[in-house]
């Protein structure tokens, strides 16, 4: 019952909010976007609420930020795929920025997100409390899963290294390609999982660990952008402006990320 009265209010509060944007975007549209796999659980539980509210259609395509990976972001651009709205990881939207594909100045943060760690549920959590304990533990698992997107990148390009381990990692670390890490940690195909923590914490097959110590940790902001050539450009703003609202920071939160609008 509490968690009805919860979400009742949230719509209602939602409903007032959407009523003073909507004033601009009088006719129904179809609101094309895409999204990286860090924002995703945020925005499958936002986007009914919006379309619900505004009577806006959004239709959803998923993929990694950056990669070659036949459906990551660069490589659906690359082939043609036609969006409004992008939402990936600070680093992959700058490239598309840079290579003319989204419109300059229409950048908009998002949510921040961390590095999690996860094992098969009812496994050892293993220690990650400091950089030594972490260089410890991933030397002494027996398989490592990490993303083929932004903290992927971070972890082979960065982090192995800093730990002095890149050799070892070589041999028993594997990048994911067009899949979650935690589906690979859950039916027992590697003992340790690197992803963004709001990819990890919705599988019930896995103990989620905890983020990599602040000292080595990464923060990334997932931010949205406007499509060059999207007849939807004002529709698209709305919606972001939808995102960015104090009045879904608390369902944001919920999802493992924190609003890029709420300052520490």
């Amino acid at each position: 019952m509490r968690a009805f009265h919860t979400l009742k209010r949230r719509l209602a509060l939602l409903g007032v909010f959407l009523s003073l944007l909507i004033g601009s975007t009088v006719h129904a549209a179809e609101i094309r976007v895409v999204t990286s796999g860090a924002f995703t659980e945020a925005y499958k539980k936002l986007v009914p609420i919006y379309e619900q509210a505004s009577g806006h259609t959004v239709i959803s395509a998923y993929g990694a930020s950056i990669g070659n990976a036949p459906d990551s972001i660069p490589s659906r651009f690359a082939r043609g795929e036609k969006f409004d709205l992008v939402i990936l990881s600070e680093g992959g939207l700058e490239a598309l920025m840079k290579d003319g594909k989204l419109i300059g100045g229409s950048r908009v943060d998002l949510a921040r997100s961390q590095i999690g760690v996860a094992v098969r549920k009812g496994t050892p959590k293993p220690d990650i409390s400091s950089v030594d304990a972490l260089r410890k533990t991933l030397l002494s698992a027996r398989s490592v899963a990490y993303s083929a997107s932004a903290s992927g990148t971070y972890l082979s390009t960065e982090l192995f290294p800093k730990l002095g381990i890149a050799e070892q990692m070589k041999v028993t670390a594997r990048k994911i390609m067009s899949e979650r890490v935690g589906a690979v940690v859950a039916r027992g195909d590697a003992e340790l999982g690197f992803q963004q923590v709001s990819e990890l914490i919705y599988f019930k097959e896995l103990d989620f660990v905890g983020t990599l110590p602040e000292s080595v940790q990464q923060t990334i902001f997932f931010s949205s952008a406007l499509v060059q050539g999207s007849s939807q450009t004002e529709a698209a703003s709305h919606l972001v402006r939808f995102f960015t609202s104090p009045a879904v920071a608390e369902i944001v939160r919920e999802t493992g990320l924190e609003p890029a609008t709420v300052r520490r």
